[in-house]
C-alpha cells in the first residue's frame, strides 16, 4: 500500500512504529539530558506497554517495524552503502566503518539503534567512564518525529539535536528504497542539514486537510525550515493554506503535538492556556501566493479563514493545575484510527472525562484487545492504554506513530 496522508484522523492503513529496546538501556541520570530525556524509563515495563499499544494498532491497521524493515533494506548493496556512508558522516571513524563493513545485516540493524561502545583506554578503564563511538538512539521510537507523509510526499525531519540525527537517516533510507513505503519521493531531505537555526521535526508538521497544513514554531523547528517547507508545500502539492503557532519556549511544549492534537472533523484537544485567553499563541496565517502573512487572533479564527471550523476539548478540564499536570503527561498527544477513533494513555483521567462529555466513549485497551468492548461504525470513542513508562520519555500515541496511509477523510 503506498504512501498518502492528507490528514490527521482519516481512517489509518499502514503506520511505523519501533518497539523500544536496549538502547533505552543507555540512558542514566548523568547522561539523561543529552540524550533529551527528562527522567529514566524502565525498559521491560515500556516494553510490555508498547507491546500492548501495538497490539491495538494492528486491529485497525497494517504495523511495520523499523528494525525488521531496516534489516531488508540493509540487505540490498545500493541501500546499506548509503545508509553506511551517511552515518560515516556523523560520525566519521575509520575502525567503525571498517567494523561496520563485515556485519551482517542483522549485527548493523543492532548497532545502528542500540549504539557501538568506544573501546575504552587506561584513564576510562580507571574511572569506569564507557563512551559511544556511535550513540544508540533512546528516542527512535517516537518515530513521528524524524519523518512525516505529506500527501504522497516525504519530509525527512531535520532534527534540533545531534543525538538523532542518525534517526533521520534511517527514516530516509526506509522511504527511498523499502517496497512497502513506496512514495512519490522525498519532498524535503532533512536528513542532510546540520544547522541549529534550520531544523523541523515531525510533532510540529499536522496535515489538518489535502490544502491545510498547521505547523508549529517551536524549540525543535526553525523560521528558516518552516518557511522553507511551507514553499515547498506550495510550490509542490494541493496546499494553499499553512498556519503557524509559534510556540513557547519550554520543555512542557517541545512540539505542537504536546499542546494540540486533532481528534475528530470539527474537534482538537488543546492546553487552554496556550490557545484561549491572555496567555495565547500568536497564530501566522500564510496564504499560498500572497505577500503577506497574516497575524490572527486565535487558532481558531484562522482555521475558520479556511473554512474548517473546530471546536476545542480541554486537556485537563477546567482547571488549571489539572490542565498543567496532564498537559506534562501527554493529555494532549493522541493518534487517530479514524475520525473519531482515538488512542490515549489511560492516566489523564480529567481529558478523558472531558471527551467523554463530547460523545467519546473510554474503552479500556484490554477490554477492546479481548472483545469485552467493540466500537461501531460511526460511534466516537478513545482507546486507552498504560503508558507510565513510554510517557517518561516524552511524548505521547501520536508522537510513537509514523503514519504512513490514512484515507481521505473529506472525500
Amino acid at each position: 500500500m503506498p504512501a498518502g496522508v492528507t490528514s490527521e484522523i482519516g481512517r489509518l492503513r499502514s503506520v511505523l512504529v519501533h518497539s523500544p529496546g536496549p538502547e533505552l538501556l543507555a540512558v542514566t541520570p548523568g547522561n539523561k539530558a543529552a540524550y533529551l530525556y527528562d527522567d529514566i524509563i524502565e525498559a521491560d515495563q515500556a516494553r510490555r506497554e508498547h507491546r500492548r499499544f501495538v497490539a491495538i494498532l494492528e486491529r485497525f491497521a497494517t504495523v511495520h517495524h523499523v528494525r525488521s524493515m531496516l534489516a531488508d533494506v540493509l540487505a540490498t548493496p545500493e541501500s546499506r552503502e548509503l545508509l553506511i556512508r551517511e552515518t560515516m558522516d556523523i560520525v566519521p571513524s575509520e575502525p567503525l566503518a571498517r567494523d561496520i563493513s563485515e556485519l551482517d545485516a542483522d549485527a548493523l540493524v543492532r548497532m545502528l539503534i542500540e549504539g557501538r561502545e568506544e573501546p575504552p583506554g587506561p584513564i576510562a578503564k580507571a574511572l569506569n567512564e564507557p563512551g559511544y563511538v556511535l550513540p544508540p538512539l533512546p528516542n527512535l521510537f517516537f518515530t513521528r518525529d524524524s519523518c512525516m507523509i505529506a500527501d504522497r510526499r516525504v519530509l525527512v525531519g531535520s532534527m534540533r539535536y545531534a543525538i538523532r540525527w542518525t534517526e533521520a537517516i534511517i527514516m530516509k533510507a526506509l522511504f527511498t528504497h523499502h517496497p512497502e513505503l513506496a512514495s512519490d519521493g522525498i519532498l524535503y531531505d532533512g536528513s542532510a542539514e546540520r544547522r541549529v537555526n534550520y531544523t523541523v521535526e515531525g510533532g510540529d508538521v499536522h496535515p489538518l486537510r489535502r490544502d491545510l497544513v498547521v505547523l508549529g514554531f517551536s524549540e525543535r523547528s526553525s523560521p528558516a525550515a518552516i518557511d522553507q517547507l511551507a514553499s515547498l508545500f506550495f510550490e509542490k502539492t494541493a496546499v494553499c493554506d499553512v498556519i503557524v503557532v509559534v510556540m513557547p519556549k519550554e520543555n512542557t511544549a517541545i512540539h505542537l503535538d504536546m499542546i494540540f492534537t486533532q481528534v475528530d472533523r470539527e474537534l482538537c484537544v488543546i492546553f487552554p492556556p496556550h490557545f484561549i485567553g491572555p496567555e495565547r499563541l500568536s497564530i501566522l496565517h500564510w496564504r499560498k501566493g500572497d505577500d503577506t502573512i497574516h497575524e490572527r487572533a486565535t487558532i481558531f479564527d484562522a482555521l475558520r479563514q479556511c473554512d474548517m471550523p473546530i471546536e476545542p476539548i480541554f486537556c485537563g478540564g477546567s482547571v488549571r493545575t489539572l490542565q498543567e499536570r496532564e498537559q506534562w503527561a501527554s493529555g494532549c498527544n493522541f493518534v487517530a484510527m479514524r475520525p473519531g477513533v482515538i488512542l490515549s494513555y489511560q492516566r489523564n483521567e480529567a481529558t478523558l472525562h472531558e471527551l467523554e462529555r463530547m460523545g467519546f466513549r473510554v474503552v479500556s485497551g484490554t477490554a477492546f484487545l479481548t472483545g469485552e468492548e467493540r466500537i461501531g461504525e460511526g460511534q466516537r470513542a478513545v482507546i486507552t492504554f498504560e503508558g507510565a513508562e513510554l510517557v517518561r520519555g516524552g511524548g505521547g500515541p501520536r508522537c510513537m506513530t509514523l503514519p504512513v496511509c490514512r484515507d481521505d477523510p473529506w472525500g
